[in-house]
């Protein structure tokens, strides 16, 4: 870890993706929910021709936005991504013994919902890869703000990189501006923090930038994906 975590230091968000997509050929991926930060990320990826597995979760909840989105980044960078689903039979069989609406019921429903949806597939989706790349910022919530650049994700054997975790908001919009990046519409309608239609809301003026997701319960905000 030591060592990884030296030879990354100070370089910039590209060059530290191509090292690691050297010494980790073929393993290194990075997962997009078409964020802001995962939009930024991506244009590196692309624009310096990083040699990075991409690829995003479809949980069959999604915004239209989102969609759009997808295509959008597709035939702006010319590239292709895989899209990962939940298991048909998980989803049938939630939706038969509880209904379409049952994470509003209660924080366990929410979280066996975005665990048939999102954590399972992301499992999947991992599987012989060595370097996760993730869009999360330390500003984003309380729960990321010890989180370093470069950690070992012990549960799932694998190192995560998060290129981004020090950015500030201004510094995130700066470089979509720059680059002139697509970017989900649904932003300037106040949604920052973009998951599922039914678990996501636009955010009041001084919210918390995780204020509109799941925003019926008092919880850590977290679907599983980052712990």
């Amino acid at each position: 870890m030591k060592d990884i975590r030296q030879a990354i230091e100070g370089l910039d968000a590209p060059a530290a993706m191509a090292l690691l997509a050297a010494e980790f050929p073929g393993a290194v991926a990075f997962s997009t929910s078409f964020g802001q930060e995962d939009q930024v990320i991506a244009d590196m990826i692309w624009r310096h021709n990083i040699p990075v597995r991409v690829f995003t979760l479809d949980t069959g909840r999604l915004f239209q936005e989102t969609y759009d989105l997808m295509d959008l980044t597709r035939a702006r960078y010319k590239q292709n991504f895989e899209v990962y689903f939940p298991e048909t039979r998980s989803v049938e069989t939630l939706l038969k013994e509880k209904g379409p609406n049952s994470f509003y019921e209660s924080v366990d429903n929410r979280k066996e919902c975005c665990n048939i949806r999102k954590v399972v597939p992301l499992n999947r989706a991992l599987q012989g890869v060595k370097v996760w790349i993730t869009g999360l910022r330390a500003e984003q919530s309380e729960n990321r703000q010890s989180l370093h650049d470069i950690e070992w994700d012990e549960s799932r054997q694998l190192y995560k990189y998060q290129p981004l975790i020090n950015w500030t908001f201004d510094q995130m919009l700066d470089y979509l501006k720059a680059n002139n990046v697509p970017y989900n519409k649904l932003h300037d309608q106040g949604f920052i923090s973009i998951g599922c239609a039914p678990c996501t809301r636009a955010i009041e003026p001084g919210e918390h930038p995780r204020a509109g997701r799941w925003w019926w319960e008092i919880s850590k905000k977290e679907c599983g994906l980052h712990g």
